[in-house]
C-alpha cells in the first residue's frame, strides 16, 4: 500500500479555501480535504506579532502527489509564504487508505 499524507495549510477565509480544496481534488492532488475554521493563528510576521482568523484545510493524499500538491499550493495560495506542513499517516483504516491512493492516482500513473 502506498504511503499516505495528511498536509495542512491555512487561508484567510471560508472561500479560499473552497477554492484551494475544489481545485485540488479535481486535479487528484488530494482525494479529500476538509475545511475547520475560523480558528484564530497567533505567529509573528515581518517584526510584529499578529493575530488573525484563519481557515485550516487539511488535504489527504498519496505521497506520491505531495509534491505537485505542494507545487499546486504554491501558485495557487494567496499567501507570500504560506503554511505547507505535511505528516505522514502511520495507521488507519486500510479501505480508506486504499480509497486515498485510488483517488490521487493521475492518468500518467499506473
Amino acid at each position: 500500500m502506498a504511503e499516505i499524507l495528511t498536509v495542512l495549510t491555512t487561508t484567510s477565509s471560508q472561500e479560499e479555501a473552497e477554492a484551494l480544496a475544489a481545485a485540488a481534488i479535481e486535479r487528484r492532488l488530494a482525494a479529500c480535504a476538509q475545511l475547520n475554521g475560523p480558528v484564530t493563528s497567533v505567529y509573528r510576521w515581518e517584526g510584529a506579532v499578529q493575530t488573525d482568523p484563519e481557515w485550516q484545510l487539511l488535504f489527504k493524499t498519496s505521497a506520491a502527489r505531495y509534491d505537485a500538491l505542494e507545487a499546486y499550493l504554491r501558485e495557487a495560495h494567496p499567501y507570500e509564504v504560506p503554511e505547507i506542513i505535511a505528516t505522514p499517516v502511520v495507521r488507519g483504516s486500510a479501505d480508506y487508505l486504499r480509497w486515498v491512493e485510488e483517488e490521487t492516482r493521475n492518468a500518467q500513473q499506473p
